[in-house]
Order: structure tokens, then C-alpha cells, then sequence
């Protein structure tokens, strides 16, 4: 297992941007395809981005395509969220995650075995 903590999160004005890290250490990091899920209140986890072992391949959720971006320096075993343009719905909790699984063009979260412990993003409109 892979140990994962996020940081970057919380509040910032809609139209405003943040950039989320994700610190791993404990296995060989470009071992695995990574991902940010994001979980609201109320509702189910979803998946925001992944990125596949050598950053070569990448998915967003639609919601976010054009304004978030996902990137990883295996060099700092460390995974990213780059978020631009932020709007109130985009407030949750955000979680990146490992998974051994690479390249494919769907992950639901049960193919992740590694989670970090969540970094709140707000969002005021």
C-alpha cells in the first residue's frame, strides 16, 4: 500500500483557483495510475481526474474538463490538482487515491486500494 496525504485545500471566492498536492510515500509511486475523487454532502464519491503511472494519459469527470488540470512528478512522488475557475458546486471534499490499475478511460472508486485522509475545498459564490 501506497500512503497518501493531500493538502492545498480551502476557501476561495467562485471564478478563483487552488491548487491541491498529494505527498505519497511507503511504495514505488509510478507504480500506480492516481486519481481525485471528490465527495459533497449528501451525495456519492465521484471521480474528478485520473492519471495514468507516467502522466501520459489522463480523464476528467465533464464537469471539470477545461478547468481543472491533473499532473504528477513521479521524481517527488507527488500528484496534483490544479483548479481553475472554481464554482460553488465544486465545494466538497477532495481525496486522491492509488490504484494499480493504468490507462483506462473509466475507474469507479473501487478500483483505488490507496485513499488519503480528504482535504476540504469551499467555494463561496
Amino acid at each position: 500500500q501506497v500512503q497518501l496525504v493531500e493538502s492545498g485545500g480551502g476557501l476561495v471566492q467562485a471564478g478563483g483557483s487552488l491548487r491541491l498536492s498529494c505527498a505519497a510515500s511507503g511504495r514505488t509511486f509510478n507504480n500506480y495510475a492516481m486519481g481525485w475523487f471528490r465527495q459533497a454532502p449528501g451525495k456519492e464519491r465521484e471521480l474528478v481526474a485520473a492519471i495514468s503511472w507516467n502522466g501520459g494519459s489522463t480523464l476528467y469527470t465533464d464537469s471539470v474538463k477545461g478547468r481543472f488540470t491533473i499532473s504528477r512528478d513521479n521524481a517527488k512522488n507527488t500528484l496534483y490538482l490544479q483548479m481553475n475557475s472554481l464554482k460553488p458546486e465544486d465545494t466538497a471534499v477532495y481525496y486522491c487515491a492509488a490504484t494499480r490499475y493504468s490507462g483506462r478511460s473509466y475507474y469507479s472508486a473501487g478500483d483505488f486500494g490507496s485513499w488519503g485522509q480528504g482535504t476540504q475545498v469551499t467555494v463561496s459564490s
